[in-house]
């Protein structure tokens, strides 16, 4: 009967260094290969390449993204703007009526005036 291996109480995760493994499971697991040094990669490398990474996923987001935003920006801004845009044509038509009002009482004043003059003389 062959006795089974030692199983270990807990199963080390993806981000823990294993530094004393038994000398059965080392040479078990490749003879002829050398000692891995990605283990031993500073954290702030591997989470520099992450934050890269990361980088470069939302940048792909955002770009696939952006037709959409700008529709729905464009859709909020006229709702914004909508009420405002009203207002100001509102009183700028107001503004113009009046002037217009004001041109056409004075043009009608100087015409009358000229032709009350016409008749004096004549």
């Amino acid at each position: 009967m062959t006795a089974e291996p030692k199983k270990p109480q807990r199963v080390p995760t993806l981000t823990e260094v294993i530094i004393d493994l038994p000398a059965a499971q080392s040479s078990a697991a490749a003879p002829s290969a050398p000692a891995r040094v990605d283990a031993q990669v500073a954290p702030e490398t591997l989470m520099a390449e992450a934050l890269m990474q990361e980088t470069r996923i939302v940048s792909k987001v955002i770009e696939r993204l952006q037709p959409r935003i700008d529709v729905l920006f464009e859709h909020r801004l006229r709702e914004a703007l909508a009420p405002t845009v009203a207002r100001v044509y509102a009183a700028l038509a107001d503004d113009v009526r009046k002037e217009l009002a004001r041109k056409i009482r004075e043009a009608v004043e100087q015409a009358v005036n000229e032709e009350m003059g016409r008749h004096r003389g004549a």
